[in-house]
């Protein structure tokens, strides 16, 4: 691991993107086989801040934000081989200093529920999702 730096970037190569996802474990969840889908992330992400080792992209903290209420950090990446090294924390301080105002809100993977606690992020019960339109159903009217 050579010198690693930290910085906001207004965009990245959508294959450099897919290759970090696969190369961290996070593209097991992630649309890593369709790439229209890869370049909207890349594209529509607001936030991107990026862990550089020389050119090689090891980490990523990629967020949709407000900047005044709320930051959703929907992609934390970092490679196999360089994770444990401090850099997935490293990636959520800089993207909460840019986003000071906003609080930052995130769905852990599955293998990551027991690391945020660790780094002081507090556990959030009324989170709900839904993944398809065809899940939602009409609320019955109460007289």
């Amino acid at each position: 691991m050579g010198t690693l730096s930290y910085q906001k970037e207004d965009y990245l190569n959508p294959e450099e993107f897919r290759e970090l996802l696969v190369d961290s474990t996070l593209g097991e969840r992630r649309p890593v086989g369709d790439m229209k889908r890869i370049e909207s992330m890349v594209r529509y992400g607001n936030l991107m801040i990026t862990c550089r080792d020389g050119k090689l992209l090891v980490g990523i903290a990629r967020s949709l934000t407000d900047y005044a209420f709320c930051t959703y950090l929907s992609d934390l990446a970092v490679r196999k081989s360089y994770q444990h090294h401090g850099i997935g924390t490293e990636l959520i301080r800089e993207t909460k200093r840019l986003t000071p105002l906003a609080k930052l809100i995130l769905l852990s993977a599955p293998a990551a529920v027991g690391f945020y606690p660790k780094i002081g992020m507090k556990r959030h019960e009324q989170c709900y999702f839904i993944d398809d339109i065809s899940e939602l159903r009409q609320q019955a009217i109460q007289n």
